[in-house]
């Protein structure tokens, strides 16, 4: 139901985008040079040059929208998340467009052409995606385009689908009722009587039996059936539907990290990682002295830790605790005061300094930037069977910093808080919310009450 709704809006947003674009390269020119006045041009530059340039520009932005997921129904829906998504993508191609302008040809163009267009763009599309939206809740209201949908189940999988659904009357699906599981042998009757072109069927594992003679009652009908699984027990990640050949798949907490994801990770990582090492080697040399003069021992420690797909590597530290700290005690967290960290150890953990030569592992691909801190083998076999979905944040690499940092839970604090945490960062992913972490990194993440 929701691809229909992504199908059609997906093409008119489309035509309409295109469109826009341009008309506001076209307009865009006029308006700097006839109507803002705010530099002065001796002789106007040739208007051919502008038009020239509507092919590449025309590509530029559907594909573009397109790759950034501007047309994804799951960020359409939401109002916040389609703004959101429609400005992050306008400004990198606008981005890559200015740059573009300068390898290919010897002409410059006008920089407030490209912001008159750029600003016309951004308010085109979002003034076209408000006003249809209006239109289509307003053509529901008035039942002209509704689709009645008669619900079957007692899920909470499917009560919570329905409550969604009601948040996006532009859909253009009525609810008529919904029956109890037991009322399914009826159900013809009803769909009959509400003139329901659609069906939604969630049954829980108790009441499997009653599935099949209800889908095969439904086959013979002209209407939509579809049927909503419930996983909520299963379910930390989400859920993808997926087919091969022909064959259909329901994939349990997979992992957004895949594909293009990943490669641009690493990228992002290997750029980095590699930065700072460079920058960060005066800092990093003057904190080996001090290590190295202050106690007996390696300048750097190697921890055994675990991380994507239960992979283990050794983590690099600088050593802030005295040798062979945990001959007798064994492995144990570090606590506050600890009794075991050497003279600048102290200063290294409270700063989180202690933990930068792991840009070295990053920069191998042991590790990331972001991603929930990886544990030693030892305490992830305990942490498994207490902690529910505790594995789940090996799907991706582990990290410098995390969600869980960023937000206090570090040391020696809830578990069950950082998981929450950590499976959170998993499930919205993306380049800008790594960015926004490393960014609060620094403010939030470096000195922490519980960083000892």
């Amino acid at each position: 139901m929701i691809k229909k709704y992504q199908n059609s809006a997906g093409v008119m947003t489309r035509i309409a985008d295109l469109l826009i674009v341009l008309l506001s390269w076209c307009f865009a020119y006029p308006l700097r040079f006839d109507f803002l006045h705010f530099v002065s041009y001796g002789e106007l530059p040739d208007v051919h040059y502008y038009t020239d340039l509507l092919p590449l520009i025309l590509i530029l932005w559907g594909a573009g929208f397109q790759f950034f997921g501007v047309y994804r129904y799951d960020r359409i829906l939401r109002r916040s998340t389609e703004i959101y998504t429609l400005i992050r993508a306008h400004f990198a191609i606008l981005v890559l467009f200015t740059a573009l302008t300068y390898f290919i040809t010897q002409f410059r163009f006008s920089r407030g052409v490209i912001l008159v267009f750029g600003f016309l763009v951004l308010i085109g599309c979002w003034l076209f995606r408000v006003i249809y939206r209006k239109i289509l809740r307003e053509l529901n209201r008035k039942g002209i385009r509704n689709t009645k949908l008669l619900a079957i189940g007692n899920t909470k999988a499917l009560h919570e689908l329905i409550s969604k659904l009601s948040r996006y009357p532009e859909l253009g699906i009525e609810l008529t009722r919904v029956l109890q599981p037991a009322d399914s042998v009826n159900a013809l009757e009803w769909i009959k009587k509400d003139q329901a072109k659609m069906v939604l069927i969630s049954f829980s594992r108790n009441d499997t039996a009653l599935l099949d003679p209800l889908i095969r009652s439904l086959k013979e009908e002209m209407i939509d059936v579809q049927i909503v699984p419930d996983f909520s027990d299963y379910l930390a990640l989400g859920a993808e539907v997926d087919a091969f050949e022909g064959v259909p798949l329901i994939q349990l907490n997979q992992s957004p990290l895949f594909g293009y994801r990943s490669w641009l990770k690493r990228f992002f990582d290997f750029i980095l990682s590699f930065i700072g090492l460079l920058i960060l080697s005066p800092l990093l040399l003057f904190i080996a002295l001090l290590v190295k003069i202050t106690s007996k021992g390696p300048v750097l420690y190697q921890q055994e830790r675990m991380g994507i797909d239960g992979k283990t590597f050794k983590m690099l530290k600088f050593r802030s605790m005295k040798l062979n700290a945990e001959e007798e005690s064994g492995a144990v967290w570090a606590v506050e005061n600890d009794v075991r960290r050497t003279s600048i150890g102290m200063f290294l953990r409270s700063t989180s300094i202690d933990e930068l030569p792991q840009l070295y592992n990053v920069l191998k691909g042991e590790m990331s930037l972001v991603g929930p801190r990886p544990e030693r083998p030892v305490f992830v076999t305990q942490f498994r069977s207490e902690i529910p979905n505790y594995m789940l944040r090996h799907k991706v690499k582990s990290g410098i910093t995390g969600w869980a940092q960023i937000n206090g839970w570090r040391g020696d604090t809830s578990l069950e808080k950082r998981i929450e945490c950590d499976l959170y960062y998993i499930r919205n992913w993306s380049a800008w919310l790594d960015i926004k972490i490393l960014f609060l990194t620094i403010f939030k993440g470096f000195v922490n009450k519980n960083a000892y």
